[in-house]
């Protein structure tokens, strides 16, 4: 359709999600809009899953203080071990091998435990993260069934699936990381901060010097490293993009013999991908031997100064040994607690990208008091109808006609004249900016919007069909149809022996794409699904554009049997199909310029004649 009659553009593009990298140091993260709101509604959310999270914090702050406090009891082991050997050497009775294992023991338990509470840490935290991802999906799937046809034409089909999946999926990956991740790293640096002082103050002091040259240095990566893993994202995405772009366009390339432009567009950006990624990952893992660097002079210095406080006899040696372990394991949690950082700026953005959705206007609520639609006969009436999918930009103005029950209208123009709009506005896809459309006498808006497109059988240019069997996809729109039932419409369709032709027959699977099938066939099959609901209104949307001329004068006999008795409304290029109709409305840029029936029009020489003769002409 032109801008005219067409909906608004699609102003949102899909933006491609997912790198192969997790959040965390030196990879740039989307930051949400607002992070302070997004949360409080995260948080909001998941209050129902507040006993969980209260277990977890227990189980995860328990997990931690035993692994804690196992350094130092590993350092009374080798104080133990130290002390023993120096009285033997002094002629005393040397280890002592009781004491040793009661202190090994102790060790022994305290792990264990620390490892059990960790692994039920994880078990419920998993959960909590799998229940969350499964109600928003859930939520997600309820909200699109709800949500007005002009939200999907400012939407991509990538962005929208971008929620349900990628979304979704960082959301539960995040929560899981980031949560038990977030509890860990405090408590342990404040816990191995207490021993360590516990230890040695002077140590203590003389160990912390390392970490702001050790943030320094990591800050400085990340800024060299960030725009290497920037244009990294970015090319991966122009890879993929050309990848799926002539994956799906196979056909075409090999048609006009562009294998080598394509091989040479592929080179150059996968080149770019390599050159970024190379100096992204480079610079990413100088940081490891770097921080080692820095840490092991720490180390050095504390040795040092450990040893001259034991020649003093203000520490044991076991206590070097442990305060060593807490050193090493002081930066891991540091270290973490940046990933976490990075990993809610990861947790916000997917969850304001779904919250957003789940927050977009809905349809207008149903009628409370709906008209019943049993003994509906089709009058419909298109009264001072005025329409446009923006407010200040009419395309359908003041359009008045009536239309008995059982009569055939044909709708004609050219393409973007605005004749699916019409379609659309009977379906209440979209609803009309001014007048009404009545059905029986009664506004279409009085009307359950479910029973509404229930009175309707619509076939479409665009066939959808889905991954099952042929059986199934005619069943779709009467889903307790008997399988007689659903072999007579596909007889009535005349697509009974093609069926039969195929390995399986009606039991035949359609793959995901339906390729295994044409798309003159598939266009039979929706037929058929259209004459098994038997609608009281039908909608036929150029529904032979897609066969052969002796397929096309089959089905449009079939048609012809369906729509005897039945409002019909057929969307119409070819007019030598609708010659036969009641009432043939004329469309020109949204506006109907004439109606009337074939001959009364021919015989008025306006635009549907000039239209009539051109197709004429033009098949001569």
């Amino acid at each position: 359709m032109s801008n005219k009659a067409q909906g608004p553009s699609q102003t949102k593009q899909g933006q491609g999600r997912g790198s192969g990298h997790g959040p965390g140091m030196g990879v740039p993260v989307e930051k949400a809009k607002d992070f302070k709101g997004t949360m409080k509604k995260l948080i909001a959310h998941l209050g129902g899953y507040k006993w969980g999270f209260l277990l977890v914090l227990v189980f995860a702050i328990g997990s931690t203080i035993f692994t804690i406090v196992g350094p130092t009891i590993l350092g009374n082991a080798i104080t133990e071990i130290v002390n023993g050997l120096m009285d033997k050497i002094n002629g005393g009775k040397g280890i002592n091998f009781k004491a040793l294992r009661d202190i090994l023991l102790l060790l022994l338990g305290l792990y264990s435990l620390s490892s059990l509470l960790s692994f039920v840490q994880g078990l419920i935290t998993t959960e909590i993260a799998q229940r969350v991802s499964y109600n928003f999906r859930k939520n997600i799937l309820k909200k699109i069934h709800r949500l007005p046809m002009n939200y999907f034409d400012t939407m991509t089909h990538g962005e929208i699936l971008s929620r349900v999946t990628n979304d979704v999926d960082t959301l539960s990956h995040s929560l899981n990381q980031s949560l038990s991740q977030f509890i860990t790293s405090i408590v342990s640096i404040v816990g191995i901060f207490i021993m360590m002082i516990r230890i040695s103050v002077p140590m203590t002091l003389f160990a912390l010097l390392v970490i702001p040259a050790s943030a320094a240095i990591m800050a400085l990566v990340v800024k060299k490293s960030q725009k290497y893993f920037k244009k990294q994202q970015e090319y991966l995405g122009h890879v993929n993009g050309l990848v799926e772009e002539v994956y799906g366009g196979h056909n075409i390339v090999k048609v006009f013999n562009k294998e080598e432009d394509v091989l040479k567009e592929f080179d150059e950006k996968n080149n770019t991908l390599y050159e970024s990624g190379w100096k992204s990952q480079f610079l990413s893992g100088l940081m490891h031997p770097i921080m080692q660097f820095i840490g092991n002079i720490g180390y050095v210095g504390v040795a040092v100064l450990g040893g001259y406080l034991t020649v003093k006899g203000k520490i044991q040696i076991g206590q070097i040994q442990s305060f060593f372990q807490y050193i090493r394991n002081f930066t891991y949690p540091v270290t973490q607690l940046a990933q976490v950082a990075n990993m809610f700026q990861s947790t916000a953005a997917a969850a304001e990208r779904v919250f957003e959705f789940m927050e977009a206007e809905e349809e207008i609520a149903d009628t409370e008091t709906p008209i019943t639609t049993e003994n509906i006969k089709g009058n419909v009436e298109f009264k001072n109808v005025s329409f446009g999918y923006n407010k200040d930009k009419i395309i359908i103005n003041n359009f008045n006609t009536n239309v008995c029950n059982g009569k055939k209208v044909a709708i004609v123009g050219p393409t973007g004249a605005g004749k699916t709009t019409i379609v659309k506005l009977l379906m209440r896809f979209y609803d009309v900016t001014s007048g009404q459309i009545l059905i029986d006498g009664h506004d279409i808006k009085n009307y359950d919007r479910s029973d509404l497109r229930r009175m309707f059988g619509m076939v479409l240019q665009d066939t959808w069909l889905f991954n099952g069997s042929i059986m199934d996809n005619i069943r779709y729109s009467k889903l307790d149809a008997t399988d007689e039932e659903v072999i007579n419409a596909a007889k009535a369709a005349h697509v009974h022996h093609f069926i039969n032709t195929l390995p399986g027959g009606y039991d035949m699977v359609l793959n995901e794409e339906t390729t295994n099938i044409s798309q003159g066939q598939k266009q039979l099959l929706t037929i058929a699904r259209a004459i098994l609901a038997d609608p009281k209104m039908l909608i036929l949307d150029e529904a032979t554009s897609s066969v052969d001329t002796r397929t096309e004068i089959l089905i449009q006999k079939a048609m012809d049997n369906l729509m005897k008795g039945r409002t019909s409304f057929v969307i119409a290029h070819r007019l030598s199909t609708i010659r036969d109709a009641d009432i043939i409305l004329v469309m020109k840029d949204g506006d109907i310029v004439e109606q009337g029936n074939h001959e009364e029009l021919l015989a008025r020489g306006g635009f549907y004649a000039e239209l009539y003769n051109s197709q004429f002409d033009h098949s001569a």
